[in-house]
């Protein structure tokens, strides 16, 4: 059996079940260490894929003015970046791939094991017919094909088990002045940690959150109160009124 699994034209798939098994062992080690790898993975991916910044330069035509002779004719103005297409085409393919809905770290190791499992299938299957194995290559792209759709499937999955990524981006300005709790790591300043809020609405969030002072931490259960907003993370300091709560 693992001499199969060994074997060169498997290696892309060994290596593939390699890193996910190594991924697991990492993730549990720093969530005992109380940094979670999936959380800092996701802390720096922009809130939501319409977040993706996408400069656009602006060419006008020095050649074309106004009637008034006051300038060009913005009218005229055309979008010169070449990357505006491709940057929309990669949030397309990432958010079909639940990247945003999903933690991104699941994603990564379902595809992986998908990714390996059905290589080896595949070659099991070649070996029981022909009694040789496929190049790796070759057998690698009915393995993507197969994958690639998986993660759509398991993410879509896992996202309806978790109604918190599918509205933690709206409205999170309202966030600012709610007493959270830290969940899941310890938060530093730098280093965010998962907290949990809930909203006027009475529905649960959960935010990356880190202090606001190099000189303070915020161990898992700490209350803390969110005072500001930036980018995908929150700002907090310590919550010492009794009279605020996270009900």
């Amino acid at each position: 059996m693992f001499e199969f699994i060994l074997a060169d034209a498997n290696l892309p798939f060994a290596v593939s079940l390699g890193l996910m098994l190594g991924i697991a062992v990492l993730e549990g080690t720093m969530t005992l260490l109380g940094a979670g790898l999936s959380q800092a993975i996701d802390s720096l991916l922009p809130e939501s894929l319409g977040d993706l910044d996408i400069d656009a330069d602006i060419d006008l035509n020095p050649d074309i003015a106004n009637i008034d002779g006051t300038g060009a004719d913005f009218g005229h103005a055309e979008l010169s970046n070449p990357d505006v297409g491709s940057v929309s085409a990669l949030s397309r393919v990432l958010g079909w791939l639940c990247v945003g809905k999903v933690p991104i770290l699941i994603l990564l190791v379902a595809f992986l094991t998908v990714f390996g499992l059905a290589g080896l299938v595949i070659q099991s299957v070649m070996v029981s017919f022909t009694g040789v194995l496929l190049p790796g290559i070759l057998a690698s792209i009915p393995a993507l094909v197969i994958a690639i759709p998986s993660v759509r499937v398991i993410g879509t999955g896992i996202a309806k088990l978790i109604p918190k990524d599918e509205t933690s981006a709206m409205g999170s300005d309202t966030f600012i002045g709610r007493v959270a709790t830290i969940t899941v790591g310890t938060a530093r300043f730098g280093v965010a940690a998962e907290a949990k809020l809930i909203d006027t609405n009475g529905q649960i969030h959960y935010v990356m959150v880190e202090p606001d002072s190099p000189d303070i931490e915020f161990s898992t259960g700490t209350k803390v109160l969110i005072i500001e907003k930036y980018g995908s993370r929150f700002h907090a300091i310590l919550n010492t009124n009794s009279a605020l709560t996270d009900d």
